[in-house]
């Protein structure tokens, strides 16, 4: 059951059932608790994998593996003061890790180039402003690239990146106001 708590300026928040305690009965083998923390966390796995990799379709396939992954290791899985989500955020991001290290050449067509879209101005008005906020992305050094995709795309806390990167809150900080100068000079450069 969802509920709602006021947040910060006023907006609502939802309290998600408690994924650590969902992980302890999934690693015990319950299927039923293993099938909520997927509903739980497959959005942010895939939207972390998406902007990894930049192709749906290998974000979809990647995304499955992550998830027989975590399903293979629950029965292995320990809560040590780190969150569930940061365990399966771990796991992501070494799938996508070795999937770089085994893949093929990148240079196929991107199927969102291919499809045809029902309002071809405003998709492509879409296109562009996405195309030109991913350039600017690719500009970036890794490491900004992925506190701010982290930080703005999978809104994850200073806390939570911490605990994925092994870096501490202060040092994420700079990196993200670094990133954040960097886009700012990228975008205003390209118009």
């Amino acid at each position: 059951m969802d509920v709602s708590l006021p947040g910060a300026m006023g907006e609502s928040r939802k309290v998600q059932p408690d994924s650590d305690a969902l992980a302890r009965r999934a690693a015990q083998g319950d299927a039923g608790a293993f099938g909520q923390l997927y509903d739980l966390h497959l959005d942010s796995v895939y939207r972390y994998v998406y902007y990894k990799v930049g192709r749906a379709s290998e974000a979809e396939d990647l995304t499955s593996q992550i998830f027989l992954k975590a399903w293979d290791a629950m029965p292995r899985y320990r809560w040590r003061e780190i969150p569930f989500s940061h365990w399966l955020m771990r796991l992501a991001r070494n799938t996508v890790i070795d999937y770089y290290r085994t893949s093929r050449s990148h240079g196929e067509v991107d199927e969102a180039l291919s499809s045809p879209a029902p309002d071809p101005q405003g998709q492509y008005l879409r296109d562009e402003r996405d195309r030109g906020l991913q350039a600017a992305l690719g500009q970036l050094p890794e490491e900004q690239r992925l506190v701010v995709r982290m930080r703005f795309i999978e809104e994850m806390d200073y806390a939570e990146l911490a605990a994925m990167t092994g870096k501490s809150q202060g040092a994420l900080r700079v990196i993200q106001h670094r990133a954040l100068v960097a886009l700012r000079r990228i975008l205003e450069k390209e118009g």
